[in-house]
């Protein structure tokens, strides 16, 4: 059996999150209204796939929506060039790590950035 891969995702959000979304703009002080607005994700999928998901409010099997309101309500597109360089990633600890490193890090580049 083929050993499950992790993708790290962005997705570029409308800015009007940091409006409409009390806890958004409480996550990100340091935004400034200049750059944009991200979704930081991880997934065994393939990024399209999980944005997908994601716009159309997807539920597993068992019922359970595990999709973000946030990407579901203000999600765009998918923001390859600040993730392409880091996939694929072989465990899924890895993959949970790196996707708040990299949320953080765009947050100190002055992004305003969402992720689980």
């Amino acid at each position: 059996m083929a050993k499950v891969q992790y993708y790290i995702y962005v997705v570029e959000l409308s800015k009007r999150v940091f409006s409409e979304n009390r806890k958004f703009r409480e996550a990100n002080p340091q935004f400034n209204g200049v750059l944009e607005c991200l979704y930081v994700g991880m997934t065994s999928k393939t990024p399209k796939e999980r944005f997908e998901q994601h716009k159309t409010g997807y539920r597993n099997k068992k019922g359970y929506k595990i999709s973000s309101n946030i990407v579901e309500k203000y999600g765009m597109y998918l923001r390859p060039s600040l993730y392409n360089h880091i996939n694929p990633i072989t465990t899924r600890a890895e993959a949970l790590k790196m996707e708040e490193t990299l949320a953080f890090e765009l947050r100190r580049q002055r992004y305003a950035v969402w992720f689980n």
